[in-house]
């Protein structure tokens, strides 16, 4: 099958390559699909995963990605829930090989049914996205109906997806990023927009969560906004400032069957929106990946047109 390999962990980007490799069979609770399309987020290739396995020891080269969208072809030993032929969705483990392929092994329980009328493209957008934004608002943030949230990088793939299911909860919300990033995040559901080049993140005043995907300075300077019993929930490392009378928490996003479920169905009713950026097709992955263009969105990859 074709993939993209990684090999030097220097190289960062620059060292993705269009490959042959063997296609992959699967193990006990396992399930073999076709993909269709694959999502990537840039910083994985820093992510130790990514080159790693569980012990530590170097994997490479390596197939990165984590998100999917296509058909089971094959079953492993044990494997229940899913069928030969049937549409899914899903984030593949991050120590294994992973999406930018034409065929992964990955567990069924990472899995969800892809309906038939959410095209692949769309399905391999929300997995990351869509999971994060679900776990920190609901899962870790414990938003409430009449809560205010301070969405950085509310302009961004996880941004979108957290300001449109908080307003659905219920929420006020209030976006960050660049000048430029106004008007998408806005019509992602923002009801404020602060620009973090220009506008004092002081004049936001008190929130009851702040979802926060840039960290340092900007994390330091939110936690103070946090208003009693609020928190400040992180997807970018250990939390480095705590509210002063609140909670810190920060995770690392995992595959669920019936939350993916949930952002699906919402896709499906038109109550959620996907925030697509570059696609480009598996051929031509490399020059996409390496664009140094800034990234609008999330960044898919059609596998199998």
């Amino acid at each position: 099958m074709k993939a993209i390999v990684v090999i030097d962990h220097a190289a960062g980007s620059a060292g993705l390559t269009l490959t042959d490799r063997r296609e992959p069979s699967a193990a006990i609770n396992d399930v073999i699909v076709q993909i269709h399309a694959s999502g990537f987020v840039p910083t994985e290739l820093e992510w130790s995963s990514t080159w790693t396995d569980r012990a530590g020891r170097n994997r490479t080269p390596s197939i990165p990605g984590h998100e999917l969208a296509g058909v089971v072809t094959a079953l492993g030993y044990g494997t229940t829930g899913l069928s030969v032929g049937q549409r899914v969705f899903g984030l593949a483990d991050w120590h294994r090989d992973g999406t930018l392929a034409e065929y992964v092994a990955i567990e069924a329980r990472n899995l969800a049914p892809l309906p038939g009328d959410v095209d692949f493209t769309v399905g391999a957008s929300l997995p990351i996205s869509g999971l994060t934004a679900w776990q920190g608002l609901f899962q870790h943030g414990r938003v409430q109906a009449g809560h205010s949230v301070l969405a950085h990088g509310a302009a961004g793939a996880v941004g979108t997806m957290v300001t449109q299911l908080a307003r659905e909860a219920g929420a006020y919300v209030i976006g960050t990023g660049r000048a430029a990033d106004r008007e998408k995040a806005l019509d992602f559901g923002a009801q404020e927009f602060l620009d973090l080049d220009n506008d004092a993140l002081e004049d936001v005043g008190g929130v009851d969560l702040v979802f926060d995907v840039i960290g340092g300075d900007v994390q330091k300077r939110s936690a103070a906004l946090i208003r009693g019993g609020g928190t400040l929930v992180s997807v970018v490392g250990p939390v480095e400032a705590r509210p002063a009378d609140g909670r810190a928490v920060d995770f690392v996003v995992e595959a669920d069957r019936a939350q993916m479920g949930e952002i699906v169905q919402r896709v499906r009713d038109g109550r959620l929106r996907t925030n697509l950026g570059t696609t480009a097709s598996l051929d031509d992955a490399v020059a996409a990946l390496n664009s140094t263009e800034r990234r609008k969105g999330k960044t898919i990859i059609i596998v199998r047109p």
